[in-house]
């Protein structure tokens, strides 16, 4: 792409890519912290809400509580703590008018490449919209497109899977005119989506048995905090959000070290509570008892035991086993049993992406993005005026939009403070670096080799505990020995561009 300026092009301040929970969290941080920072989202779909309005299954929901999901600055006020899609969808189309962002949104415009220009001290933006090409600059690249790719999911080779007969769905791509009442169901896979699809179809299918290939963790838990309910009509709707989202803070932090210092323990409890939801006799052992300790990878919640309830009134069923073949009527498994299918789902996962597959260049040299190293887990290394969001994978996501998006806007402040135009992190030569995501979900595995790396200590280390981002984002510094901050020299400022 041509990095040469042109007054032309339309130019912001900051340009976020995304108007899912991110990027609308980024958009109210911006306009409330940085009031004379112009700014653009850029969505690539027709509508806000990412994740929540692409997917469309049966029974779609949180698997975080919302007084936690939800923003710090707009309270959660749904009697459901686990709350379905259109429910959160409300909350953000709420959010979005009352903080006047959709005039900053453009739908249906595709980010295909960022290039970054030294002398200019900006970015290049190369966009497509409408099937024609347009470009716009900005000062600072903010990207909040989520982590994996919006238009396949993923889905493993499975031998004769053409012999099938019936109607294979993926949940990513949910067709509208699905009609599954009364028809035999085979769900494979065993994370969140299946734990949300068997109860869901079970309803009004005539059975659903899902087939997984080995447990995974899952937890009953309330759909409804009676506390955070209670909470408003005795100190009023703020303090008594805020008190919500403290206590529920502290209890993720606790289930998640409790995992992590006694895995054993935590297995039995687990097991415990499963087996109080499961019938008398149920091989808990062989359905719910995974090879790997308690949050090496997510729990899955399961909000009223729904699934167990399933699994009680005989709707639903459970096959732990490996797929040897598809066949016309179903699945054989490796055991020789055969499960006859009408529809099959492969909730098997999705496909990670790096950056939204967006292709950066700095002063003409691609960036190589499993090369650069994160740096206090919003910025990359090499890469100037660069910003982008990943939230917890321990906790709730948002929890972790609120600190970065305080931080970014205090680093602005602190280079206009300072008459900086660039900032860009920069690691020491002797670091060693990890990668940049520790648990152990297929998903993650899968997508290690397009991730950025993490380093070992220090702000180059991504954390996942909301406690020590809190004191090293909301309340640490921005400047750092690691940044370098530089002044554009008044000979080569750009003229000021044009903005829409």
């Amino acid at each position: 792409m041509n990095a040469s300026h042109s007054s032309s092009i339309e130019h912001v301040d900051v340009l976020i890519v995304g108007a899912g929970i991110s990027g609308i969290g980024a958009a109210y941080y911006l306009q409330t912290m940085q009031r004379g920072k112009s700014f653009a989202i850029l969505e690539a779909r027709a509508d806000i809400g990412g994740t929540w309005d692409l997917f469309r299954y049966p029974g779609i929901r949180s698997d975080s509580d919302l007084h936690t999901f939800s923003y710090e600055f707009k309270a959660w006020e749904n009697e459901k703590a686990i709350a379905s899609a259109d429910a959160i969808m409300s909350y953000l189309r709420e959010t979005v008018a009352e903080n006047g962002i959709e005039k900053s949104i453009r739908f249906g415009h595709r980010v295909i490449d960022a290039a970054w220009s030294t002398r200019d001290a900006r970015w290049l933006v190369e966009i497509e919209h409408l099937g024609e090409r347009i470009t716009m600059s900005c000062g600072w690249f903010f990207c909040a497109g989520g982590y994996y790719r919006y238009d396949a999911g993923y889905t493993p080779e499975f031998p004769g899977q053409q012999r099938f007969t019936g109607e294979i769905v993926h949940p990513q791509h949910w067709p509208e005119d699905l009609d599954y009442a009364g028809k035999r169901v085979l769900i494979i896979g065993s994370g969140a989506t299946a734990v949300t699809l068997v109860p869901a179809m079970a309803e009004t299918a005539g059975h659903v048995t899902m087939l997984q290939r080995s447990p995974t963790y899952m937890v009953p838990v309330p759909s409804e905090d009676r506390i955070a309910n209670a909470l408003p009509k005795l100190i009023g709707r703020d303090r008594a959000y805020a008190v919500t989202r403290r206590k529920n803070i502290t209890r993720q932090r606790l289930i998640w070290r409790f995992c992590q210092q006694h895995p054993r323990a935590a297995r039995r409890l687990i097991r415990h509570l499963n087996a109080k939801q499961l019938p008398a006799g149920y091989p808990i052992d062989k359905h719910f008892k995974p090879a790997y300790n308690p949050w090496d990878q997510r729990l899955c919640a399961v909000p009223d035991s729904d699934l167990f309830k399933a699994i009680r009134d005989g709707r639903a069923s459970v096959v732990t086993d490996q797929i040897d073949t598809f066949t016309e009527r179903g699945v054989r498994l490796q055991s020789g049993q055969e499960l006859e299918a009408d529809i099959i789902v492969t909730a098997t996962g999705l496909n990670l992406v790096a950056l939204g597959g967006i292709d950066f260049s700095v002063d003409g040299v691609p960036v190589d993005i499993p090369e650069t190293v994160a740096f206090k887990g919003f910025m990359l290394s090499g890469m100037p005026n660069f910003a982008y969001m990943f939230g917890y994978t321990n906790s709730s996501w948002t929890l972790k939009v609120g600190l970065v998006c305080e931080h970014f806007c205090r680093l602005l402040a602190h280079m206009d403070a300072h008459g900086f135009s660039v900032c860009c992190p920069q690691p020491p030569d002797s670091m060693s670096t990890e990668p940049f995501l520790e648990i152990t979900s297929g998903y993650a595995q899968r997508a290690a080799a397009q991730l950025p790396k993490q380093g070992s200590e220090g702000p180059w280390r991504t954390n996942m505990e909301y406690r020590i981002d809190r004191k090293l984002l909301r309340e640490g510094p921005v400047d750092d020995d690691n940044l370098r901050f530089t002044k554009a020299a008044a000979a080569v400022l750009p003229e000021p561009a044009l903005t829409g």
